[in-house]
């Protein structure tokens, strides 16, 4: 299932952030923000538990996350939307998965995972800006099941529709977020229209 953000501040801060003549600093901070409001949406149904607290006034009753929450990005194009995740979540913990696509098979390659023999929290967010092939997405997710992940979420900026297909078809219980679904793939693998390679984009290194 994905979910597409339809809320004007993403739809606008994702145009900025397409732009070509968007520097480094600029696209990074769009990142940050962007991620911020697609999670806000993709967390709106974690569970939750009674916490009582006193205020100066009385004593209330409220709530605290009931589950404990992981954060895996996918390095390194990922890495820019951690800092989003913590700023909703900081007790959140986060491990990270490295992956490097093959140019010429367009498959991804592990070649960094730090993740404890088991499994050490109920929910996972796994963050990877752009969901193109769904290679990356799919291996990650492979992983995380493997290590007893009970309940992932896919939460990204830019989907295109073979990416979507190819994780929904190897995971079908995993939802997706994003902020928009482009239209297709090229040649090359790259999202169309897209906004590039996100982590050259990011880290000024295209």
């Amino acid at each position: 299932m994905i979910n597409v953000s339809r809320h004007p501040l993403v739809r606008e801060k994702l145009t900025r952030l397409r732009d070509t003549t968007t520097p480094p600093p600029e696209f990074r901070r769009l990142v940050h923000e962007i991620a911020t409001l697609v999670l806000y949406e993709a967390t709106a149904d974690l569970a939750l538990e009674d916490r009582k607290v006193d205020t100066p006034l009385a004593p209330w009753t409220g709530s605290r996350l009931r589950e404990k929450v992981g954060l895996v990005p996918v390095l390194r194009a990922g890495i820019g939307m951690v800092e989003a995740a913590l700023s909703l979540m900081p007790e959140a913990q986060v491990w990270h998965i490295g992956l490097f696509r093959d140019e010429r098979t367009l498959r991804p390659i592990e070649y960094y995972n730090k993740l404890p023999t088991e499994a050490t929290v109920q929910v996972c967010l796994v963050l990877d800006p752009m969901l193109a092939t769904g290679g990356s997405a799919v291996a990650t997710i492979d992983v995380l099941e493997k290590w007893g992940a009970k309940r992932i979420k896919y939460v990204g900026l830019i989907a295109a529709p073979e990416g979507v297909k190819a994780l929904s078809d190897a995971h079908p219980d995993v939802p997706i977020h994003v902020a928009a679904l482009d239209d297709r793939l090229n040649e090359k693998g790259y999202i169309v229209p897209g906004l590039g390679d996100a982590g050259d984009r990011q880290f000024g290194t295209g």
